[in-house]
């Protein structure tokens, strides 16, 4: 049941991301060039997500248990550090450069969409590039799998 939910869940996000229009650059890439033909649409989503995602975690703040009865636990750590200002601008770099960020790039992979297929390969490269390092010993954290 809990593959089904994460299944539906994804495929309504995805069929937002269609919708609004933003699996495609072009779209993204607009929003981004402030000094040109700038595209607000962008700036509605996020608006929109922003307000879900902060009625979201308010519910779920009040929660001890998933909808599954697993526990629930939702990240504490609020501080801004240079790890964080660094994978901000990591990603803000990726994703100004593609005009593609890596929900719109899984969606366009179902596309078969040639930029989104070596965005998302070099998105997976990085990831075990990071895991790699963090087995090195370096002072990141692997990534967690569930299972």
């Amino acid at each position: 049941m809990r593959n089904i939910l994460c299944f539906a869940v994804g495929l309504i996000f995805g069929i937002g991301l269609c919708v609004s229009g933003m699996t495609h650059p072009d779209k993204v890439l607009g929003f981004l060039d402030l000094a040109g033909a700038w595209d607000p649409s962008l700036a509605f989503v996020m608006a929109g997500a922003l307000t879900i995602g902060f009625i979201g975690f308010g519910l779920a703040k009040r929660r001890r248990r998933d909808m599954f009865g697993a526990p629930l636990s939702l990240p504490d750590r609020g501080a801004i550090d240079r790890r964080l200002l660094l994978g901000s601008a990591i990603f803000g770099l990726g994703w100004g450069l593609a005009g593609i960020c890596p929900g719109p790039g899984l969606v366009d992979v179902g596309f078969l969409e040639p930029r989104a297929l070596v965005f998302v390969a070099a998105m997976a490269v990085g990831m075990v590039m990071y895991n790699l390092a963090a087995l090195a010993g370096f002072r990141a954290r692997p990534i967690q799998q569930d299972a």
